[in-house]
């Protein structure tokens, strides 16, 4: 089951960071050290439309609901986005991972944490840990259910 997404909490966590567009993993970085108790989440954003496709996205889990930073620049109503989780890290996992990126890959930029290698490819580009992979098909499973055709009267739209 999906959890809510908080849009109240989300806009003011938004104006707290000073969130970017397009900056979804950083946002999220600074939102989960700027909110006690808060897990910063990596998987896929999968908004509701005709032209349906998995994102990479990261967001927080606080208090059992979702909070994105980013979602005053998705301009897209809550109930129409659906985020699927590949991985979870509590703030100080996730300082740890940004650092031990810095120092393994010091001229790449630390997010998005893909987790624990092996890694494997999935989508066109993607890289993760099987999780990604899980989390990926889901997604895609949710881009097909909702864009299956209209049936009325025989028709399909």
């Amino acid at each position: 089951m999906e959890k809510p997404l908080d849009e109240a909490r989300s806009h003011e966590l938004a104006q707290h960071i000073k969130s970017k567009p397009k900056a979804p993993f950083d946002n999220a970085h600074r939102g989960t050290l700027a909110t006690k108790g808060a897990l910063y989440v990596q998987g896929f954003l999968v908004v509701a439309s005709k032209r349906c496709a998995p994102q990479e996205h990261a967001w927080l889990e606080l208090e059992g609901q979702l909070v994105d930073p980013s979602f005053p620049f998705l301009k897209q109503a809550a109930e129409v986005l659906h985020y699927f989780p590949a991985q979870k890290l509590t703030a100080k996992a996730l300082k740890a991972a940004i650092e031990e990126a810095k120092e393994d890959y010091p001229e790449d930029p630390p997010l998005p944490i893909y987790g624990s290698m092996p890694y494997e490819y999935y989508g066109n580009v993607m890289l993760g840990g099987k999780e990604y992979q899980q989390a990926f098909e889901t997604a895609q499973a949710k881009c097909r259910e909702l864009n299956r055709p209209i049936i009325d009267n025989g028709r399909t739209d």
